[in-house]
């Protein structure tokens, strides 16, 4: 038996049910192609794989890169990709995924791979769901041997009350996949190569094994409502790990985790937070409820929130605040420096220990081109202090509330930048009384 291990991933099908524009393989699970999550499982266990897609999936071939794909240029059926992908082949044993099995664990393909021995012709994953639905069924002997699979359409009464159902996978040696998928018709009710076909062919040679798994992990993905229970299943996944790992999650089903979410153990997670892709949390930060994150790094001891957005290209570093209502753009706030309320700070640096006052707002953006705004050390910016880049604030700076920053601040200065007060006396007595009037007069 050759060393050599492939993956062929079946992931041609467009997934009518989801009414979509995008292959079913690119629907998203964890803030990813679900494909991406098979994949990453895959490597970890084999030595290559091969990707079958179907025509006119460019964005598809691309996220599968640098793994060889082929294309099926007619959907006949799973037979006909699997012989599709396995003519990319040349020697050494195959298992054949699904693109839409994305929760498939490590441990289970591992499984699958061992029962696939020189005594076992084919070796096929099963499982037995709570409701049996139109999963294909598992045709047994008494010696528990895997005699055929008959699929649900073509399935007698008797053979629906069987619990025992195909979840797809399988493994074998490539040349006598190859043997198999040669032989077999489209001899069934959707007119199609049934790649299922081949296991009573494999059961006239010898034992075909089935290694059972939990539905949780193995239950196929072929409609929205089917996504989403696979991104509940994920998303407890994800949880549980970070759990284990020291992290407190304070009420775990209201958090939204993505798959490469890094997390450091006494970080803190308050209700209800959403945590999108390329986000890192240093050692005891703490995400407090309601906060937003996507694409940023949270330094040690540094607190979120409530209510927070970061945004692509936000660093906060150690011990630094965003509070309530404040958003981070391509923005660094320093260590210890604090933005506590209202404030949208992007395309900034922010030194250590500043204060940005409620409502600041850094004008980042001309209507073409992105400007940077940089904060000092130590500063002070006033609230409703409006910055517009490209502008420089020195360290130990103020600027006054209210103020509209055009022009850079030297260190230690104090900067005005409004309009000079003027009172009118009584002017305020008399505008009112004749507003009144003129709402009596209707």
């Amino acid at each position: 038996m050759s060393s050599v291990t492939t993956a062929v991933i079946l992931a041609a099908g467009m997934g009518t049910r989801m009414k979509s524009r995008l292959p079913k393989a690119m629907q998203r699970l964890g803030n990813r192609p679900m494909i991406s999550h098979l994949i990453e499982t895959a490597e970890k266990v084999v030595d290559q794989i091969v990707v079958v897609i179907g025509p006119d999936m460019e964005q598809l071939a691309r996220v599968v890169t640098p793994h060889k794909t082929v294309v099926q240029s007619e959907r006949l059926g799973t037979g006909h990709a699997a012989k599709i992908g396995l003519d990319a082949i040349q020697e050494g044993r195959a298992i054949i995924l699904y693109a839409d099995n994305p929760l498939l664990t490590q441990k289970t393909m591992q499984h699958l791979l061992a029962a696939h021995t020189q005594e076992t012709s084919l070796a096929l994953l099963g499982m037995t769901p709570n409701t049996p639905g139109h999963y294909g069924r598992l045709i047994t002997n008494k010696e528990g041997g895997v005699t055929r699979i008959v699929e649900f359409k073509d399935a007698s009464e008797e053979e629906k009350q069987i619990t025992l159902c195909n979840a797809g996978m399988m493994c074998a040696d490539v040349k006598h996949l190859k043997e198999w998928l040669g032989k077999i018709t489209p001899n069934n009710a959707q007119n199609e190569y049934y790649l299922t076909d081949i296991v009573q062919l494999a059961a006239q040679q010898g034992r075909v094994s089935c290694v059972e798994g939990s539905e949780n992990e193995l239950a196929g993905i072929n409609s929205r409502t089917e996504l989403a229970i696979a991104e509940n299943r994920l998303q407890e996944r994800l949880r549980q790990h970070a759990m284990e790992q020291g992290v407190t999650l304070v009420d775990p089903s209201s958090i939204y985790l993505s798959t490469d979410t890094v997390l450091a153990s006494d970080v803190t997670i308050e209700p209800n937070v959403f945590i999108g892709p390329n986000v890192t949390l240093h050692e005891g930060c703490t995400i407090r409820a309601f906060s937003h994150l996507e694409g940023c790094t949270v330094h040690s001891g540094a607190i979120i929130g409530p209510y927070a957005r970061l945004r692509p290209g936000a660093i906060c570093e150690s011990e630094s605040h965003v509070g309530n209502f404040v958003e981070l753009k391509n923005a660094t706030l320093g260590r210890g420096s604090k933005a506590n309320h209202l404030s949208y700070l992007g395309d900034a640096k922010i030194g250590e220990y500043s204060n940005i006052g409620a409502g600041s707002i850094t004008c980042n953006y001309d209507g073409v081109f992105k400007h940077q705004t940089t904060i000092g050390s130590r500063c002070f910016v006033g609230s409703n202090s409006i910055m517009v880049a490209p502008v420089q604030i020195g360290n130990d700076a103020l600027t006054a509330a209210g103020s509209v920053i055009t022009q850079s601040v030297p260190a230690e200065a104090l900067a005005f930048g409004r309009a000079r007060q003027t009172n009118k006396m009584g002017q305020g007595l008399a505008l009112k009384q004749a507003l009144k009037k003129k709402k009596e007069q209707g």
